[in-house]
């Protein structure tokens, strides 16, 4: 019977794991109106099955986006692990800009007054904020950034840099975060310079 019992658990799990991973492509394909059956059928679950791990689409939405940010979380981490301190930072800010392209649903989803998806932000902050200030402080310890440069700031920045203009021509996201992260390391070559100079 504990045997029986353990399978079902596992089962469940894994029915899980598909819906959580399908439901993050298909929303990042179309957005996070898509109907619930589209992923319940890709998925390869009933719509009965979705409804039982997660009742409302509300509650999909806040499963896909703590597993992903808990996964950009395990790539600062292992970015900061293996790869010299301006590289990892630069990695990573270019992971994040396609985070944020998967995403642009969210920020609609954010304010739509809907309170189970009101701590997501919060979230986001939390787990990512402290990676992303180490991978910043160990960039400019190692002289590859300017010093100084806030979690927060870079995560509002590059937010901000990959909204798609309200008018005129439509820019490409990691040009536009490209430019921003040459003027952090311009900055700090300019401070290089200065230090250097009698």
């Amino acid at each position: 019977m504990q045997a029986v019992g353990r399978a079902r658990r596992a089962d469940a799990q894994r029915n899980i794991g598909s819906l959580v991973q399908t439901a993050s492509e298909v929303f990042a394909e179309s957005g996070l109106d898509v109907p619930i059956r589209e992923i319940a059928d890709r998925a390869g679950v009933g719509v009965g099955t979705l409804y039982r791990h997660f009742p409302t689409r509300s509650d999909l939405v806040v499963a896909v986006f703590r597993k992903e940010v808990d996964e950009s979380v395990e790539a600062a981490s292992v970015l900061a692990a293996e790869r010299p301190p301006g590289e990892a930072l630069e990695r990573w800010v270019e992971g994040y800009v396609d985070f944020i392209a998967a995403h642009r649903g969210l920020a609609a989803a954010f304010n739509s007054g809907d309170p189970a998806l009101e701590g997501l932000p919060a979230y986001f902050l939390e787990r990512l904020g402290p990676l992303v200030q180490a991978l910043l402080d160990a960039a400019a310890v190692d002289g590859q950034i300017r010093a100084g440069v806030k979690a927060n700031e870079l995560l509002h920045g590059v937010g901000m840099l990959c909204v798609p203009p309200s008018c005129g021509e439509p820019t490409d996201p990691q040009r536009m975060v490209g430019l921003f992260m040459d003027g952090l390391r311009y900055a700090a070559k300019r401070a290089g310079i200065a230090e250097a100079t009698p």
